[in-house]
């Protein structure tokens, strides 16, 4: 199949997404006073039609980063779950939740009724994702993977879960990258400028759980406990490729304070949006690496 043609049904896809939910989503969420319902339904238009739009352009900016260089195959599924250590599948679970989240206060605002947000969150935070899958049958490099979609699922349910248990979210996924040497040593796989290695390099990226601790118990508002999963010497995916090019890859795990940015609420609507997306970001804070090389404390961690 050629590019063409996957870019082609891709968005036959996104259309067909956007057609169903203009459809459906004014009957789910029709609020019950009636004369909210025309600036409702258009607060709810206004969402479908722009982020339908910004996520047709999303998805063929990504095929452009990832698969602008990939011979093109039969549609192929393999199993990729030994490969970069895993820290590809929690980069997936982080996308999923966020999309989840943020589809859900979307749908808030649009007047729909918060179980039916919830649920029509966590549906968005998966099903969003699948086209990556596709593209990824198609490249040669690549191929469909399984874990994949369940690292989709994961994300999506652990917003959904929080809703059902808490009625909020108080355990949020977060992430961080600081500059590997090891991206320059194969830039066509793990990125060849400051932009693409924050999405390629592995070595890199560190994904957090940060726990909202004054939910659980006293403790300061504003300050988090945050768990860390990263990886490093990864110049290739799987073990033995790096052990045969004289690399010894390692999983690193982390406990670290945080800096809980929604801990400071403003009047402002769009302040307060802006605050949730950088929150999505862990800040530089103190942070203990657990590794098979050892313990180490960082005083300023990212």
């Amino acid at each position: 199949m050629t590019r063409a043609k996957i870019i082609s049904l891709l968005l036959k896809r996104v259309i067909a997404s956007v057609l169903f939910v203009l459809i459906l989503f004014p009957v789910l969420g029709q609020p019950n006073d009636s004369s909210k319902n025309i600036g409702y339904n258009t607060r709810l238009n206004t969402f479908v039609i722009g982020g339908s739009a910004a996520y047709a352009t999303g998805m063929i900016g990504l095929h452009q980063l990832w698969y602008k260089d990939s011979k093109q195959q039969r549609f192929t599924i393999f199993n990729d779950n030994a490969e970069w250590k895993q820290v590809d599948k929690l980069g997936h679970a982080f996308s999923s939740f966020y999309i989840a989240s943020g589809t859900q206060r979307a749908l808030l605002w649009a007047g729909v009724d918060e179980k039916k947000a919830n649920i029509y969150g966590a549906l968005t935070g998966f099903l969003t994702l699948v086209p990556i899958e596709i593209f990824d049958s198609y490249a040669a490099d690549y191929g469909g993977s399984p874990g994949d979609l369940l690292a989709d699922a994961a994300g999506s349910i652990l917003f959904y879960s929080q809703q059902a248990l808490w009625n909020e979210t108080r355990i949020y996924p977060r992430f961080s990258y600081r500059p590997s040497s090891y991206a320059g040593l194969r830039p066509n796989i793990l990125g060849d400028d400051n932009i693409s290695r924050i999405f390629k390099d592995y070595n890199g990226q560190t994904y957090w759980l940060s726990f909202d601790m004054d939910k659980f118990a006293r403790f300061p508002k504003w300050v988090n406990l945050s768990v860390g999963y990263g990886a490093d010497a990864m110049v290739y995916a799987r073990d033995h490729e790096n052990a045969r090019a004289g690399f010894s890859s390692y999983r690193q795990l982390y406990l670290a304070l945080d800096v809980d940015l929604t801990a400071f609420r403003s009047r402002s609507k769009t302040l307060n949006t802006l605050i949730y997306l950088a929150n999505m970001i862990r800040l530089p804070a103190p942070t203990i690496e657990f590794s098979e090389r050892g313990t180490r404390f960082h005083a300023f961690f990212f």
